[in-house]
């Protein structure tokens, strides 16, 4: 198929072609995704919302090229105008839902009713979800021996960061952020390692780092603080708290350089532990070099298990999500009973 034919296929053609099918064929809504890391993610979303009528055909942007990415996704081959009620995009939110109405992008952004986000800042948000990270541990260790309460900690890093959040957002919003830029944020909340034994001297030198950057953007930016204390509540109202500032911040940061460091000392630690009940309950050589291949082979990298995770699904922001891809769905079908032939006479 050329180039300028794959550019042509819009939702009216999809959404005819579905007509052009008998009455009891299940109709197609093309899901186009911003790269090949996406599919399985968005997969595991959409597949609940499949039934007897009705199915999902998941995609990426193009396939003469490796691009990827949001715009790829929406802008340079799925114009306002190609989408629609049987071809939709699902990216990430990045920052455009936090920035509203703020700027043209995410104006358009927000206000496409066939564009589906993910409502926190990307899909690592969903995989890094902290009441699922004790399960994924369990499944990279096969060890369910209790740890670090993962909600407490992520809850008061949340906590730590929010003030410096609020400022990096404030600065997109205004268009004053290039001295306080996404990757100086990501900067600053990141690990380089935790003492899994003292995660609180973790948080405490992470506490240390915003308070001294707090400090010097407000004396930086003194007209900031009306607009600043209006931001804060307008997050609020969009579903962000304190608590679960983690969500919303990059989610290639929060994935390698938060979560990451956090859980893999202690799988390796949860691991040695097993390998060392292993030994010690060994009859003899032979039964424990056998036992060892076998848990070895068995056990997961933990990076791996959280690029599968699906267990947030009962997460809050999770039930946007399905609430947009419902209301798709009932365009889709008020569309498909309006033009079909029965509603024509």
């Amino acid at each position: 198929m050329s180039k300028r034919l794959t550019q042509n296929l819009n939702s009216a053609y999809f959404e005819a072609a579905n007509r052009l099918k008998p009455s009891s064929s299940r109709r197609r809504i093309i899901a186009y995704v911003e790269s090949y890391e996406d599919v399985a993610f968005w997969r595991s979303v959409l597949d609940e919302f499949e039934t007897s009528e009705l199915y999902f055909e998941v995609k990426l942007p193009g396939r003469d090229s490796l691009q990827k990415g949001k715009r790829q996704a929406i802008t340079n081959i799925l114009s306002a105008d190609q989408l629609g009620t049987a071809m939709i995009a699902c990216v990430d939110a990045d920052y455009d839902y936090l920035l509203q109405d703020t700027t043209e992008a995410s104006m358009s952004f927000n206000r496409s009713p066939f564009i589906v986000h993910t409502f926190v800042y990307a899909i690592e948000s969903y995989q890094c979800y902290a009441p699922s990270l004790h399960r994924a541990v369990v499944t990279a260790t096969l060890n369910d021996r209790p740890t670090l309460n993962f909600e407490e900690f992520l809850r008061e890093y949340s906590q730590i960061i929010w003030p410096l959040f609020l400022w990096n957002v404030w600065g997109y919003r205004h268009e004053n952020y290039k001295g306080f830029t996404m990757l100086d944020f990501c900067g600053f909340i990141s690990f380089r390692d935790i003492n899994i034994s003292r995660p609180d001297e973790s948080l405490s030198l992470l506490r240390r780092r915003v308070n001294q950057k707090m400090a010097w953007l407000q004396n930086r930016h003194p007209e900031a603080k009306k607009s600043y204390a209006n931001l804060k509540q307008q997050l609020r109202d969009l579903g962000i708290t304190p608590d679960t500032t983690y969500l919303y911040v990059q989610g290639h940061t929060l994935f390698e350089n938060v979560v990451m460091p956090l859980l893999e000392p202690i799988c390796n630690m949860l691991r040695k532990e097993r390998e060392r009940e292993i030994k010690q309950l060994a009859v003899h050589p032979q039964q424990r070099q056998c036992e060892l291949s076998a848990y070895q082979h068995a056990v997961i990298p933990i990076d791996i298990v959280l690029k599968k995770n699906t267990a947030f699904k009962d997460a809050p922001p999770f039930q946007r999500v399905r609430e947009a891809i419902q209301r798709v769905i009932a365009m889709q079908k008020t569309s498909s009973s309006t033009s079909s032939p029965s509603s024509a006479q």
